[in-house]
């Protein structure tokens, strides 16, 4: 009976697993177009009524008008003159706007222009004891130290920023996506970097060694 209720509680959290991913993602995608029909529905509106055709078919064209502005857009600010006229209206007005800065980087980053500013993953004892965090190395200055930002437990983007000695941080052969993973599951997930860690001090001791 114990080993039946074993088997039926592992069966029904492996297809939790499964099924609750593809329905969260169903569910972000339905809210996603929903929140995209709501923004153009005043255009699509003034399509309908203008052209004379469904909706469905008036969303579309406000879509296709919306890509074919941004290409243009595009076109223009490569331009010296189209440049100069960005920054000056992003410097004197944009900016002011709350958020505008942080949701400008968030948005290139996730169009993949900007690269994200951790250029390795890193465990740092910043007590000088045998605590271990796990950190990002966002600079490597000329005399040898490190600065390193370590992110708080389920949301990386705040965190504390050190910058240490050379000995107090370990850099480790993982990426940055899989550390961020751990991060975000408070941990889970983070033998792998202890491992590489420990692997990577013994041969640094070694090396010593010849």
């Amino acid at each position: 009976m114990k080993r039946f209720k074993n088997f039926l509680k592992t069966t029904i959290i492996g297809g939790l697993v499964v099924v609750l991913p593809v329905v969260v993602t169903i569910l972000f995608i339905k809210w996603a177009v929903e929140v995209i029909k709501g923004i153009i529905h005043p255009l699509t509106q003034i399509v309908e009524k203008s052209v004379k055709v469904n909706q469905f078919v008036a969303e579309f064209i406000v879509i296709v008008l919306f890509v074919l502005i941004c290409f243009v857009i595009g076109l223009v600010v490569k331009t010296a003159l189209g440049r100069f006229l960005y920054r000056f209206f992003e410097k004197r007005i944009l900016k002011i706007a709350p958020g505008y800065s942080l949701f400008k980087e968030t948005i290139k980053q996730f169009l993949g222009q900007e690269r994200a500013p951790f250029s390795q993953v890193a465990l740092v004892r910043v007590f000088e004891n045998s605590t271990l965090m796990t950190g990002f190395v966002t600079d490597e200055h000329p005399d040898g130290k490190y600065t390193v930002f370590v992110p708080s437990g389920l949301n990386p983007t705040s965190g504390v920023i050190y910058h240490l000695e050379k000995e107090y941080v370990h850099l480790v052969d993982t990426t940055v996506e899989e550390t961020l993973r751990s991060i975000i599951s408070c941990g889970a997930g983070s033998k792998d970097i202890i491992v590489q860690t420990k692997k990577n001090q013994l041969e640094e001791k070694n090396d010593r060694k010849k």
